[in-house]
């Protein structure tokens, strides 16, 4: 592959032979303490392998895709001044941002679509099978905390409040599969100005639906009893960011994905996408949003804060604990590794955050 000099996703590759693959096991919180930090996230690395999946690929894109809610299908393009080029596909009216490139081809749909992390649903990766009952719309998330302008949004106010865009992002999960997909949403930080975060604000945490509950159903947010929640994990899930994180240009909130609304295992109707730290800290299908003065507790951390830090960011010299970090595969194949580059690639970015 030939690439531009001095650009930071020039990620070199080389050919590596694949490392054990893990037995995928559905693991409740007394069974993680007791093997000593064999958490699911290490587990379910191999298991389902998209080589050993037998569901065509029309089948695995059917599965979990969402219609074009009817105040998406009327959106119309952003005007703007950036002479930027539609998005393909696109069902939200959004133009591609060019400052973001992957370096690499790009991720088919249907194999990014086949292999997923969403433990609300299961511990293995063929989740696009386990989603059929989930409903993404109509949705609801709150943003609370230290902000002057708490409140509830719809996300049919989201898709006509906000300016989206599509950026091509590499993605990489701390199990080292990677992939490469075009999200659309808006960055994090024009959703939080409109709460106006107070100064008294330090850390933002990011919560997924929870089981059904009377606080949520009188607030109206979405709640979904998966056929993983009573696992004994944690839940709901959540994850965190400092401010400074949240609002750096990088943090993103994908409500698209490949120009169509993002599919249920992806995290439908919206997510948080931070492509310099490790898959874990996107939270999926996110229901509130808070700000806070102080670190808030996470789901991975609070399992196994040995395994998975708070802060989480890609680095080829830290190893996990289970095995090393210093390449990575694209889906589908494990057969042709890359080296992984500090902060994803993504350095020029973020890497004052951290000087």
């Amino acid at each position: 592959m030939q690439y531009h000099i001095r650009k930071p996703w020039q990620l070199a590759q080389k050919l590596h032979t694949p490392e054990d693959v893990y037995v995928n096991r559905r693991w409740h919180r007394r069974e993680f303490l007791r093997t000593l930090g064999l958490s699911a996230a290490g587990i379910g690395m191999g298991a389902h392998l998209i080589g050993c999946d037998t569901a065509s690929d029309e089948e695995v894109l059917k599965s979990g895709k969402v219609e074009v809610p009817a105040a998406l299908a009327e959106r119309a393009p952003e005007p703007t001044e950036k002479e930027w080029e539609p998005a393909k596909d696109n069902s939200f009216g959004a133009l591609h941002n060019p400052n973001f490139e992957y370096g690499r081809p790009e991720t088919k749909e249907e194999d990014a679509s086949r292999y997923t992390n969403f433990y609300e649903f299961s511990g293995s990766k063929n989740n696009y099978s386990r989603v059929g009952d989930f409903e993404p719309h109509p949705w609801k998330f709150e943003i609370t905390g230290l902000c002057a302008k708490p409140r509830v949004f719809d996300i049919d106010d989201i898709y006509k409040m906000m300016p989206f865009e599509e950026r091509d992002y590499r993605h990489r999960c701390v199990e080292t599969w990677a992939m490469c997909v075009p999200w659309t949403g808006f960055a994090l930080s024009e959703l939080l100005k409109k709460v106006e975060p107070t100064a008294q604000a330090k850390f933002v945490g990011f919560q997924t639906f929870d089981v059904p509950n009377k606080k949520d159903e009188q607030a109206g947010l979405p709640t979904f009893a998966g056929p993983n929640m009573s696992s004994g994990y944690p839940w709901p899930y959540t994850e965190g960011l400092t401010i400074d994180e949240a609002m750096n240009e990088l943090a993103f909130i994908a409500t698209g994905i490949y120009g169509k609304p993002l599919a249920k295992q992806h995290g439908a109707p919206i997510r948080l996408v931070v492509p310099w730290k490790y898959g874990f800290k996107s939270c999926k299908s996110i229901v509130r949003i808070t700000l806070t003065d102080k670190q808030p507790a996470t789901f991975w951390n609070t399992l196994g804060p040995q395994e998975y830090g708070f802060t989480a960011n890609v680095n080829p010299e830290v190893p996990h604990p289970r095995w090393s970090q210093a390449t990575e595969w694209m889906l589908p194949s494990q057969a042709t590794r890359y080296d992984t580059v500090i902060y994803n690639g993504y350095g020029d970015y973020v890497a004052k955050l951290y000087a």
